[in-house]
């Protein structure tokens, strides 16, 4: 690991202050050498950042600790209409042991159940684990000035590519790598993001974007902001949600496919539908085709037989991940037979 500063924040503007003075913003195309100047950083959990500095594929000049900044909310706050913020430093655990979140949001519970260890969910905080970048081997490595780090080449699109994506048109085809990020897509959650010059909110389907050569990131958050809270609209009657992933071991692993299924149903019928894929895209992926086609229908075994194979029109697998097109179809469709099911 290199050397860096060190800075202990007090408030979110002192934090966004010292991170948003003069530095390298590790966005878009700039002369590759590794490990990458990445600029000041904010730092909480670090389970992401620490572990790229550890490779020595990012060399912050200055951590800037914002896990004890007082006005950054953490916990859960339930509010009275049935909905929930959950404040930026809430760490995994916590939310994997809400009760009210899962009576309400079983499948965000269940994705941050399936994320990393035990060990890492007590430190992994809701708001980095949005941030967390991916986990390609090419990413990864110092030995490759991959596209993504600012590069001329993804090496995954002709290398090994087993774990890659199968859908999206950027220039890099690895894959995001937060289960909790499909679930709060399907829920139709916001963020809420404080940077030097003020608060925004955003859903947390339009955090997300493909990297691009003008930003070689998968959010839309600038390295000066910082991420406030989630917040999770109240769910409506005869919500059903679930969330499936699938791996290459049994536990503690990244998802290969995942899956986050939120209908809402009345009288058997579908009124409506979100379906997000997880682990097959640089973004949670949703699958508007399959949605169209379960809105509005009777529950039936076809219905959702024809909208799990819709989820997964369009895709393009690379050279050795075609198998995940058959995963994350059956993922899909076990997912709605569960929460469509009686």
């Amino acid at each position: 690991m290199r050397t860096f500063e060190y800075a202990r924040a007090e408030t979110i503007d002192d934090a966004t202050t010292q991170v948003a003075s003069p530095s390298a913003d590790g966005n878009g195309r700039r002369p590759i050498a590794l490990p990458v100047q990445d600029g000041r950083r904010f730092l909480a959990g670090g389970t992401d950042l620490l572990t790229l500095m550890k490779a020595d594929v990012f060399a912050p000049s200055m951590l800037v600790d914002i896990k004890r900044v007082a006005d950054i909310p953490h916990g859960i706050d339930e509010r009275g209409d049935g909905g929930a913020a959950i404040g930026a430093l809430t760490t995994l655990s916590e939310i994997e042991r809400h009760a009210g979140l899962a009576a309400r949001f079983p499948a965000l519970v269940a994705a941050v159940g399936q994320a990393a260890t035990p060990q890492l969910r007590n430190m992994a905080t809701m708001g980095g684990n949005l941030l967390q970048r991916p986990r390609c081997w090419y990413f990864r490595s110092s030995l490759f000035p991959c596209w993504l780090k600012g590069g001329d080449e993804c090496h995954a699109r002709d290398g090994e590519n087993s774990h890659h994506a199968i859908f999206g048109e950027s220039p890099c085809v690895a894959v995001h790598p937060s289960d909790a990020a499909a679930a709060l897509v399907a829920y139709g959650a916001t963020v809420r993001l404080r940077g030097p010059h003020g608060e925004r909110t955003l859903s947390v389907e339009e955090l997300f974007a493909e990297p691009t050569d003008d930003r070689r990131t998968e959010t839309l958050v600038e390295p000066d902001e910082l991420v406030l809270a989630v917040e999770l609209p109240a769910p409506a009657a005869g919500s059903r949600s679930a969330y499936l992933k699938a791996m290459d071991r049994k536990v503690w692993a990244f998802a290969l496919a995942g899956v986050a299924v939120a209908l809402t149903l009345d009288g058997g019928r579908i009124t409506t539908a979100r379906v997000v894929l997880g682990g097959v895209a640089p973004i949670p992926w949703r699958a508007h085709d399959a949605e169209s086609a379960l809105t509005g229908q009777a529950v039936s075994a076809e219905v959702l037989n024809r909208a799990a194979d819709m989820a997964l029109g369009g895709a393009h697998p690379l050279e050795h991940n075609g198998y995940k097109v058959v995963l994350a179809r059956n993922l899909v469709r076990k997912a709605l037979h569960d929460v469509a099911g009686p």
